[in-house]
């Protein structure tokens, strides 16, 4: 697969689709989708009661079905729904049904490369997880925090391992709760398992996890670290696979933890959301230097400005030298990179998208009820009803954008400079 640079990269502005003329075709039209490529916009559409079908640019899947939710693309272009027919539930990959069939499904995640899609399935009362179609073997009272490794091979989830009725307070405290990988759960359980994340090569996996009412800390193939603290949040593998950290509270305060002890000397009112750089030298969080006041740390040190709403997750450049974030202040969006504020505000901001030379900086905007594209601070002069995050070519010198106005799917590649 060449992925990206087999897209369509010559400058221009193209019709794909006039969402308009749909509107006769069915008795009502879903959220619309966008292909990562651009080349494809999509929605569920309905025919008739209890008809549901896909719409890809003015054609249906010939698959008919008795409902369908929860219409994605994956980052491979694949274009994936939950589906129901005749009671029972799958997943549909372009309109072809996975073969096995289940009381329930939801959640559908994607590895990096799209390349793997699992979900979280119901049957016959008992919940686990199907990758790719297939389920595991083992199933589970209750489960929550379905993940997808990064290469796609495995999931996890928490899941209840021992039955528990309302009244049992002391048999919850005892610990009924643990993590399954691939359906295969640790040997230790806990009072509760919370998010978790796979190591880069999927064979270790990290939790939240409380081992009594009161203390919590991070368990790894089901082994807790030796330290406790007041609460936790969500735990990372370094990208080279041999260390994990995680948010810790000791005492009233918050900072950074590797494999149980303190790494960061800061203490926060808040810390969470933390990300690694590409290349595992610097970590960035969310943090909360005093109480209602918001910013990005960087290797323990933040950012001389503070937000007042709060602080979105911090993004790096390809190049591990730049980082953004969005911020809410005073009910207005805003754009940081670096410790520096746009000058543009906006009534919301979508996630940043670093170009691949780390040269530019673009993010989809809403201002005064219409969406468009900034570039480093600088405003793409057209106003639409609806736009997509956008994506860079590979050189960094040309943009995708999608968008909807007056009800017609666009597909535009414009040359960067043109914006900035």
């Amino acid at each position: 697969m060449c992925g990206i640079s087999c897209w369509d990269w010559n400058i221009g502005k193209r019709l794909v689709a006039d969402i308009s003329s749909w509107e006769d075709k069915f008795n009502w039209i879903e959220e619309l989708h966008a292909s990562p490529d651009g080349e494809r916009i999509a929605a569920i559409v309905n025919i008739d009661e209890a008809e549901f079908s896909v719409c890809v640019n003015g054609e249906t899947w010939e698959n008919i079905f008795d409902k369908i939710w929860f219409l994605r693309f994956s980052p491979d272009g694949r274009l994936t729904a939950i589906v129901s027919e005749d009671g029972e539930w799958t997943l549909a990959v372009d309109g072809i049904p996975w073969e096995n069939r289940f009381d329930y499904v939801w959640n559908t995640l994607f590895n990096k490369s799209g390349t793997d899609i699992a979900v979280a399935i119901q049957q016959d009362a008992k919940y686990s997880m199907a990758l790719n179609g297939v389920p595991w073997e083992n199933s589970f009272d209750n489960m929550t925090s379905m993940t997808l490794s990064h290469d796609g091979t495995k999931t996890a989830a928490s899941v209840q391992v021992l039955p528990h009725k309302e009244g049992e307070i002391f048999k919850f405290q005892e610990g009924i709760y643990t993590a399954a990988a691939g359906g295969i759960a640790w040997d230790k359980n806990f009072i509760n398992v919370w998010n978790m994340s796979f190591s880069p090569d999927s064979n270790k996996l990290a939790a939240e996890v409380r081992s009594s009412l009161y203390d919590y800390t991070i368990a790894v193939n089901g082994k807790p670290w030796d330290q406790i603290f007041g609460c936790v949040w969500e735990p990372l593998f370094d990208p080279s696979g041999t260390s994990v950290t995680a948010p810790v509270k000791i005492g009233e305060k918050w900072t950074l933890a590797e494999d149980g002890k303190v790494l960061w000397d800061s203490k926060f009112v808040q810390l969470w959301r933390h990300k690694y750089s590409y290349d595992g030298t610097k970590i960035a969080a969310v943090v909360a230097p005093r109480f209602g006041k918001w910013t990005i740390a960087v290797n323990d040190k933040p950012w001389g400005i503070t937000f007042e709403d709060f602080v979105c997750d911090p993004v790096f450049s390809p190049n591990n030298k730049k980082i953004a974030a969005i911020a809410k202040n005073s009910d207005k969006w805003v754009v940081a990179v670096d410790g520096k504020e746009w000058e543009n505000n906006f009534d919301m901001v979508w996630d940043p998208v670093f170009s691949p030379d780390s040269e530019h900086l673009a993010v989809k905007v809403e201002k005064n009820g219409k969406y468009t594209i900034a570039i480093d601070d600088k405003l793409w002069g057209n106003e639409c009803d609806a736009v997509w995050e956008p994506i860079f070519n590979q050189a960094g010198d040309s943009i995708l954008i999608k968008t909807i106005e007056n009800n017609k799917y666009y597909r535009y590649i414009i040359p960067v400079n043109e914006i900035v």
